[in-house]
């Protein structure tokens, strides 16, 4: 398989980007902040998975932001539904949604 060369970037577009990863890494931390707060809910993340920042979030950081739950907890709840590691919220099924939905309820 050949490799892809990436596109090269001026200068411009590099810090652009750049700022743009920043501003989306800040957003979803937020959004963590509070998922751990309680002021947000499982269900508010899946609504808005069309949402380029919340549907880009893996399910795993969500699952792992709520209060009580740590990565072994995330992990074990995961597999029991039947979710990837690194399955992101935006590709998850109709299935995995209701389940993620009644757990987390």
């Amino acid at each position: 398989m050949a490799k892809q060369k990436l596109p090269e970037l001026t200068p411009e577009q590099r810090r652009l980007a750049l700022e743009k990863a920043a501003k989306v890494r800040k957003e979803r931390a937020e959004i963590k902040k509070k998922l751990k707060a309680g002021k947000l809910k499982v269900s508010d993340i899946l609504k808005r998975a069309d949402d380029e920042i919340y549907g880009k979030m893996t399910v795993k950081s969500v699952i792992e932001s709520l209060p009580g739950v740590g990565k072994l907890r995330a992990a074990k709840i995961m597999e029991e539904i039947g979710i990837s590691e690194t399955r992101r919220v935006k590709g998850l099924g109709p299935k995995q949604v209701s389940a993620l939905k009644e757990k987390f309820s």
